[in-house]
């Protein structure tokens, strides 16, 4: 599929979630924002995929971005983070949504498996109780968007 194939409304990721169910396939099911694309985050989205058959990946809108990171994030685009995303062989659909949490679209999706990174707060994640299984993956060490953009200001 390519790339703009991959950026999804809420009506093709259901559309694609039942094919997946009917055909036996494993959903699996991450969001964040990825504002600054870096290994860290290639790694689990990566090792995410590797727990199932096709990844669903919500991705914070600009609105939501702002209220979650403030000013002056977003650096990148909702449209233009999405196309990176998307890009990425791992990534199945990518879905924009505009809360702060994801759990409308883990509600409407009911992802066999739920993956978030082992620092997730006090190992609580927002809606869990839709998906079939969570896992909470390691993150790689030293690698953040804050960091970048601490890097980026600096010169």
């Amino acid at each position: 599929m390519r790339t703009a194939g991959k950026i999804v409304s809420l009506k093709k990721a259901l559309a694609l979630r039942a094919a997946l169910k009917k055909a036996g396939r494993r959903a699996v099911f991450t969001n964040g924002c990825f504002d600054l694309l870096h290994a860290g985050h290639v790694w689990s989205l990566e090792k995410a995929r590797s727990f199932g058959d096709f990844l669903f990946l919500g991705l914070n809108s600009d609105a939501s971005v702002r209220r979650l990171k403030g000013a002056p994030r977003p650096f990148n685009k909702a449209r233009d983070r999405a196309v990176v995303l998307a890009a990425l062989e791992a990534v199945g659909a990518v879905v924009i949504f505009g809360e702060d949490t994801p759990l409308k679209l883990i509600k409407a999706l009911r992802p066999d498996i739920l993956v978030k990174g082992a620092d997730y707060k006090n190992g609580i994640v927002v809606g869990a109780e839709y998906a079939g299984r969570v896992r909470l993956v390691p993150l790689l060490k030293g690698r953040s968007t804050t960091a970048t953009a601490r890097k980026m200001g600096r010169r």
